[in-house]
């Protein structure tokens, strides 16, 4: 059964090549011209992976992706016109999977499609990583504390799940990039802190991810003990 996508953007031309290459691509597609429309179909045709506009009337892809990611954990890649570094950094600390900068080559972005939806299909059911009281779920992208269990996106998930593969090594911005599985952001390192902002603001109270200055992060296997970082 093709997977299927929703792409969300106001300009008929762009949702027409999107579209025409996502099918050749095999893909089902679904389509929406503003950001109220695609929040309906969001919810009413549950996509498979949303291609989803900044910059749209009615409703702007930020606010579409914040009430997205209230709903569902579905991966969300962003299109922009603007180059601004801290629109993008928005649209990663609100839970956007990658983002591609217009204007843009069609068979790009079917190729950031497809290494999202390889990321997020790739996890066996029976890969369980636990660290001290922690357990990270690869079949459901879930992480179980003894008081919660925490939804992650699929680059929070596989940032997370790299840090805990080996607790206490520190892993730099750039490690942490390639470990999204080739996923990049236009070498846009700080990219990894927006993520790792938002993992550390769904891990709490625990103090889990340690920041090591001038280096990268590391995972600490304690989670009751509050350390400087």
């Amino acid at each position: 059964m093709p997977k299927k996508i929703l792409i969300v953007d106001d300009e008929p031309q762009i949702v027409e090549i999107c579209r025409d290459y996502l099918k050749a691509a095999g893909y089902e597609t679904v389509t929406a011209s503003d950001g109220a429309q695609g929040l309906s179909l969001a919810r009413r045709e549950k996509p498979d992976l949303i291609v989803l506009d900044l910059m749209m009337p009615e409703m702007n892809g930020l606010d579409v992706c914040r009430i997205i990611r209230r709903e569902s954990d579905v991966p969300i890649i962003m299109l922009t016109a603007r180059v601004e570094e801290t629109d993008k950094l928005i649209g990663l600390e609100l839970g956007a999977d990658d983002y591609i900068t217009k204007p843009f080559s069609p068979r790009e972005l079917v190729a950031r499609i497809r290494v999202v939806l390889r990321r997020v299909a790739s996890s066996p059911e029976s890969d369980i990583i636990r660290v001290g009281e922690v357990e990270l779920d690869r079949a459901h992208y879930e992480v179980h504390l003894p008081d919660k269990t925490i939804q992650l996106t699929s680059t929070e998930f596989e940032i997370l799940a790299t840090l805990m593969s080996q607790p206490g090594r520190i892993f730099s911005r750039a490690q942490l990039l390639t470990a999204t599985h080739g996923v990049t952001f236009e070498s846009l390192e700080r990219a990894i802190d927006s993520h790792v902002r938002n993992l550390r603001r769904k891990l709490e109270p625990a103090e889990l991810i340690i920041t090591v200055h001038g280096v990268g992060y590391k995972f600490y296997a304690e989670p009751g003990r509050s350390i400087e970082g």
